[in-house]
């Protein structure tokens, strides 16, 4: 039996661009477009099929802190010139938007995509806005899909509070107003918050905050309008919370530090029957100081974090076992990203190659729309590129690496 140990896996591919750091990383439209955000405010769109940019634009005046989605067309940015804005970019809007990356120093008249909405927002924290649909996601339809893709869904934006660096304000979008606020705790010394994670089902709403003291705590609000209730508090961490992560199943969460400790905590949704204090589920010391980053893999099955030590680290969800650790970067990685998974249908036809077909009926206007994928050379590399189970990392060498692991 052979002794000798496998080679270093090594990056797919590996985007160059931006001139300064890579804050975020985000996977947009079926995984066929991956946003990366740097210190300078500028965000890319790259086509992962061609992995060339598609869409560049300077969206804020200073360092971008995170970036989402909403809907299929509409990207969300947080940037710390306390603005939180809503764009539209759909592959159709990409037409009209500069493309010289900001490595090339692009005009500082640059086309944009068309803001949505704005809101003025805390980013005293370095804390990065979370965010979740409003209310209980309607099943899946033919009706809602078509609905979905003209008018997304409401939804909820969390983000430190404007006055009170230890509180959290709720906005609804697209309505921009606030919903609520959690106050900053007094019997806790907390600090700053730090990562927050927010969860919907129904009329119950929950948010998790990460804080600078180390703690992290649960808040639920049972109704619309009701107090928000503390269900959950556990200080696993000596030094300040760097990003969080919600699993799939909603039912527990995970928090990286600036210490060397990854912990998994439960989320209730209600007050126990018990009068039980509840702690968390398992607390591991890695041995590695600075993680962040933390994503959670669509399927629940891993997670990964970006590290000081410029190296990446996947994890079992299950188990919180080390499965891989990934270096390529020379200096400190910010931020990583999984594609989703099971978002890309393909069959195979006779010849072999992948044809990708969905088939939508709008009951208004009674007409169907069927998309039906030649296999040519290049339809084959965007299948393959949707289907890839990408692990997408950004770092402060302003370089985005592309891992195809598991």
């Amino acid at each position: 039996m052979s002794t000798e140990l496998l080679p270093p896996a090594q990056p797919t591919f590996v985007l160059r661009g931006h001139s300064a750091q890579v804050h975020a990383v985000h996977f947009i439209q079926g995984n066929t477009r991956l946003l990366s955000a740097d210190a300078e405010g500028w965000l890319v769109s790259w086509n992962l099929a061609s992995k060339r940019p598609v869409a560049v634009w300077r969206a804020h005046g200073n360092a971008v802190l995170g970036i989402g989605s909403w809907g299929q067309d509409r990207v969300i940015t947080h940037g710390r010139d306390n603005k939180l804005a809503v764009w539209q970019l759909g592959m159709r809007d990409e037409e009209a938007i500069g493309k010289t990356l900001p490595v090339d120093k692009p005009s500082s008249t640059t086309p944009q995509p068309w803001l949505l909405h704005m809101l003025t927002v805390n980013t005293l924290n370095f804390c990065s806005f979370a965010m979740c649909l409003d209310g209980m996601p309607q099943p899946y339809t033919v009706h809602t899909a078509i609905k979905a893709r003209k008018h997304p869904p409401p939804i909820l934006i969390a983000v430190p509070n404007t006055m009170d660096s230890g509180g959290i304000d709720i906005y609804q979008l697209p309505s921009e107003t606030r919903a609520a606020v959690i106050h900053a705790e007094r019997d806790i010394t907390t600090g700053m918050v730090m990562a927050l994670g927010i969860h919907t089902e129904s009329t119950k709403l929950q948010v998790i905050a990460g804080y600078e003291s180390g703690h992290t705590m649960v808040f639920v609000q049972s109704d619309p309008g009701a107090q928000f209730q503390r269900l959950y508090c556990a200080q696993s961490h000596t030094q300040p919370i760097l990003s969080m992560a919600i699993l799939p199943g909603h039912d527990c969460y995970l928090t990286s530090s600036a210490d060397a400790i990854i912990a998994k905590h439960p989320l209730p949704a209600a007050p126990g029957i018990w009068k039980t204090e509840l702690k968390p589920f398992k607390v591991i010391q890695t041995k590695h100081s600075g993680q962040q980053g933390l994503q959670v893999r669509s399927d629940g099955r891993i997670f990964a974090t970006a590290g000081w030590d410029a190296r990446l680290r996947v994890y079992s969800a299950k188990t919180m076992k080390e499965l891989a650790v990934l270096k390529w970067h020379k200096v400190g990685c910010y931020t990583t990203a999984f594609a989703e998974i099971g978002n890309c249908f393909l069959t195979k036809v006779e010849d072999g190659g992948p044809v990708k077909q969905e088939a939508i009926e709008d009951p208004d206007e009674k007409t169907a729309v069927r998309i039906s994928a030649v296999t040519t050379v290049q339809q084959r590399r965007e299948a393959k590129a949707q289907s890839t189970h990408w692990l997408a990392a950004g770092s402060k060498d302003g370089k985005i690496s592309l891992w195809d692991i598991y």
